[in-house]
């Protein structure tokens, strides 16, 4: 579905989000075309809600504002009202998830999945078009095995990096997790399924995930890989199976609902060494990442690395108002002139050395050569002492878990959509992203507030775009600047890796005709009735 379509389904000069949901305090969902499935009227709709409620039980089915409320949170701008959930339905069960698949194809209803909805620059749990009934994973929280030996895990969709972290502690397990930003409270199968990365030598999370059960939409149970085999020992152990490798179809597309997962844990090295290279000037990004690239593709450093920029940084624990009022983008000298205060550059780039001491002893003077070349300098925990961002990325460069960076929220009122065009790690692209960058927030007087990742090869410029959410205008000037932000990066070739359910369409175009077309044609061979997550990565 087009996101015009999503526009004319809900009606055209609709209003705003906050005039939508005073009007819903006061509204049953039953009362209101406008938040009802495409598809059904309201006494369809209070049928396949009742039918619902037979299958997981009353109080698992969300039909009303206040019980619908927490499903509608989200960070991101909705001005137009087109990301409204008309319920939710929480299962605890892969037989209860089959059932609820059969009354959706009897009742055309859309459901929209979600494993914890905590994808918070990208839409929480809310919808890519008004209408969807959220099929809510949570309750499906069982560690089904922690291989001791073999370091794997097996989990469900409400599963937590904090549930499995807690897991290893309980048990003694030496094995560290790699986690997002938000570990705590995100599913490891949710984030996966996303194709997020995290901070340690197993940042690349879809690398290191192995084997997948999926519900498809008719029902059918299917275990990807060697899981498929009866009495397989190997399901968590190799990845590809025979014949065509179907997990990556099930990663940012709506072809089925994943119901297990399976991926490596990193096993705990004997030794862990964190490091903060600190450059003073935005025109330094380039030689960053030069400077990085090799040690990135020779794996001399093994984890995601990242340039933090100052203006992100200091949004995690200050507020913008302490640094700079006025309306316009915040210049980089009074960015500077406070960061240096908490002993931070315009860029701060992390990135640790694992194994044994021998090992990082030996690899320690290459990296430093390298950065102090590139005009950086290059701090340990011995000279950045208590130092709470140094600390913070220590700990997501060890596995351990953290929700500072949600303070990132409070910047500028508590709205925020991430933005993850990529690029080859090249310095020439960086200073063609960060000027870009810095130009189109600008004209809507928002700061320049990112983080650089840096894989083997690739950039992934992740830029956090903050605005005051309960600011009708301005969380309409957040909307028009993060479409623009995606054509003015797709007309040059930078496109997302993922994106908010606002721009789902937005981005899929960028990819071209025939990719299209092709996963139209697996969804509607897959999904014919287009029950599950409709426009899910522009997939309709």
């Amino acid at each position: 579905m087009s996101r015009l379509s999503r526009r004319e389904i809900i009606g055209s000069g609709a209003a705003s989000a906050a005039a939508l949901a005073a009007t819903q305090a006061v509204a049953s969902p039953l009362d209101r075309d406008r938040i009802l499935p495409v598809h059904l009227d309201k006494s369809r709709f209070a049928a396949a809600v009742a039918a619902l409620r037979s299958i997981v039980g009353a109080e698992w089915v969300f039909a009303d504002p206040d019980s619908t409320l927490p499903y509608r949170k989200c960070f991101t701008p909705d001005p137009r009202g087109e990301h409204i959930p008309s319920g939710a339905v929480a299962p605890a069960s892969v037989e209860e998830v089959q059932a609820i698949l059969k009354l959706a194809n009897e009742y055309k209803l859309p459901l929209w999945t979600v494993s914890t909805g905590k994808n918070m620059g990208y839409g929480c749990a809310t919808p890519a078009s008004t209408g969807q009934m959220i099929l809510d994973l949570k309750r499906m929280n069982n560690i089904i095995e922690v291989d001791p030996i073999l370091g794997t895990a097996l989990v469900e969709p409400g599963v937590t990096y904090q549930d499995l972290h807690d897991y290893l502690e309980a048990n003694n397990l030496p094995f560290w997790l790699d986690v997002p930003t938000v570990g705590p409270i995100v599913s490891p199968l949710g984030n996966t399924l996303d194709r997020g990365v995290g901070y340690t030598a197993y940042g690349d999370h879809f690398f290191v995930q192995c084997g997948m059960e999926v519900v498809l939409a008719d029902g059918t149970l299917v275990r990807t890989g060697m899981g498929s085999v009866p009495k397989s020992t190997t399901w968590q152990a190799f990845k590809w199976g025979y014949g065509p490798y179907l997990d990556g179809i099930f990663t940012q597309s709506n072809f089925g609902v994943v119901t297990k997962l399976g991926f490596w844990l990193m096993p705990k090295p004997p030794a862990f060494k964190p490091f903060m290279v600190r450059h003073n000037q935005m025109e330094d990004v380039g030689k960053i990442v030069d400077a990085m690239r090799p040690l990135r593709m020779s794996n001399l450093i093994p984890n995601c690395v990242l340039m933090m920029g100052a203006a992100y940084q200091l949004a995690m624990f200050h507020r913008r108002e302490e640094i700079w009022t006025e309306p316009t983008q915040a210049p980089d000298d009074v960015i500077r002139a406070f960061a240096n205060k908490q002993g931070l550059g315009m860029w701060n780039t992390y990135f640790a050395l694992y194994g044994t001491e021998d090992i990082i002893a030996a690899i320690e003077p290459i990296v430093r050569q390298a950065f102090v070349a590139s005009g950086g300098e290059v701090l340990t925990e011995r000279e950045m002492g208590d130092n709470k961002w140094f600390h913070h990325h220590k700990n997501l460069m060890s596995g351990q878990l953290t929700l500072e960076e949600k303070g990132i929220m409070r910047w500028r009122g508590g709205g925020m959509i991430a933005f993850a065009p990529v690029a080859p790690a090249k310095g020439s692209e960086t200073h063609g992203q960060t000027a870009l960058a810095k130009q189109m927030l600008a004209k809507y007087n928002f700061d320049y507030s990112v983080a650089y990742a840096i894989g083997g090869r690739e950039l992934h410029h992740i830029i956090f775009l903050l605005y005051d959410k309960g600011n009708p205008e301005e969380e309409k000037k957040a909307d028009t600047c993060i479409c623009e932000l995606i054509r003015s990066f797709g007309e040059r070739g930078w496109a997302s890796y993922r994106t908010g359910v606002s721009t789902m369409d937005l981005v899929a175009q960028q990819y071209g005709e025939s990719n299209r077309q092709l996963n139209a044609r697996l969804k509607h061979a897959l999904d014919p009735n287009h029950i599950l997550s409709p426009g899910k990565s522009g997939i309709a």
